[in-house]
């Protein structure tokens, strides 16, 4: 099989989900036979050169083009979709798709939406179009805007509106269609042609820890670990830091955040809530994981989260609002803890930084569940066989 996929950016480095799930599925979907021709934006400022040769794959990637806020609010395409646009993407796949016909080509996220014109206008150059759905992103557009207040509410609700109207384009343009979560295949499914949607997981191939005991001497510790460059994510953790750094520090637990954001935002972060430490971005955050009791996840939006698997894998009682891990084979009070408001995970943290009995429990329950799942080789396979059989 050959495919024209459109994706967000060379993957590499991995540093938070999108690109993570991305690089998974193109190197799964390559190792599974599927010849790619990969198009999307090169990581100017964070690497050099083009990602590292590996067999069906070839690589096309351009400079972003940054646009003005006139430009972007005057444009019809949403914020995400908008990231990637630039006359030289749109160049490339008009290329790629005079140059053959394809058998599949792949819009890998709303945020190759961009490209959604100029394959339909060679439609006849693509036996199938596939849409690889990474959240609900209407429903989390709207969020974003509901949480806004001011002059940028108006522009908020403006680009939910526009992100409504691209992924229902998608989703109707759309042979086969997949999202990452159970929760949202069945969210997505009533606009898709054929009223169906396919679960593809995210897999895991980081380290695997084989053995871990929590004991007293390990610090009282909570940790979040993620990428906050998304708006709803930064909403989500803000939120949670409300609700939870003053109870927390009266009861002297730690609470550290360890992952990617803008500097000035980490900065903001530090002075708002002096008793948590920021970490910021690292190269390895296996120790900062290792020094912990508890793993975090205050996100407020759903889609499957693969911070989850790093804290199963790194064997990380998981306390989580509930509805944000979907798709992990994780039960309440089991293996994982969950909560309906950020008051009540605080208070779950309270309740378990030091039931060492419990965390030790949960983390084994977790692992076990998740031992034999998530194989990326495996989740490849079957993409590929489902393409064909759409």
């Amino acid at each position: 099989m050959r495919c024209l996929w459109l994706t967000l950016a060379d993957p590499e480095p991995k540093k938070n989900g999108q690109l993570i799930y991305s690089g998974g599925l193109i190197q799964s979907m390559a190792t599974g036979g599927t010849k790619l021709h990969v198009i999307g934006l090169d990581r100017h400022g964070e690497k050099d050169g083009l990602p590292r040769a590996c067999a069906n794959i070839r690589w096309q990637l351009h400079r972003r083009h940054h646009r003005p806020t006139w430009r972007r609010l005057a444009s019809p395409l949403p914020n995400l979709a908008s990231f990637g646009a630039s006359s030289a993407g749109r160049q490339a796949v008009d290329q790629a798709l005079a140059a053959e016909v394809w058998d599949a080509v792949v819009f890998d996220s709303i945020m190759s939406g961009w490209a959604l014109g100029s394959v339909l206008r060679q439609r006849h150059r693509a036996r199938k179009l596939v849409y690889l759905a990474h959240n609900c992103e209407t429903i989390a557009a709207r969020r974003i805007a509901d949480d806004t207040r001011g002059v940028r509410w108006l522009a908020r609700r403006l680009d939910a509106a526009k992100t409504a109207v691209l992924e229902r384009r998608l989703l109707g343009a759309a042979d086969f269609v997949t999202a990452d979560s159970p929760d949202d295949c069945e969210t997505l499914a009533p606009f898709t042609t054929a009223k169906k949607v396919s679960y593809v997981p995210a897999g895991y191939d980081g380290p695997r820890v084989s053995r871990r005991t929590i004991t007293e001497r390990l610090p009282r510790r909570a940790i979040i670990v993620g990428s906050f460059d998304w708006l709803a994510k930064r909403e989500s953790l803000e939120r949670f830091l409300e609700a939870a750094t003053a109870r927390l520090t009266a009861a002297r637990v730690d609470l550290q955040v360890v992952g990617s954001a803008e500097p000035h935002y980490l900065d903001g972060l530090r002075r708002r809530y002096p008793s948590v430490d920021f970490v910021g971005p690292v190269a390895d955050v296996l120790p900062y994981m290792a020094a912990a009791r508890i793993a975090l996840v205050p996100d407020l939006l759903g889609g499957f989260k693969l911070k989850g698997l790093d804290y199963v894998f790194n064997r990380l009682p998981i306390l989580s609002m509930r509805g944000s891990l979907p798709g992990m084979p994780l039960e309440d009070r089991r293996s994982y803890g969950l909560f309906d408001t950020h008051v009540s995970l605080v208070e779950g943290i309270l309740s378990h930084i030091d039931s060492l009995d419990t965390l030790n429990a949960y983390h084994q329950r977790a692992f076990d569940a998740c031992a034999k799942t998530f194989d990326w080789s495996q989740i490849g396979r079957q993409l590929i066989a489902d393409i064909f059989r759409s």
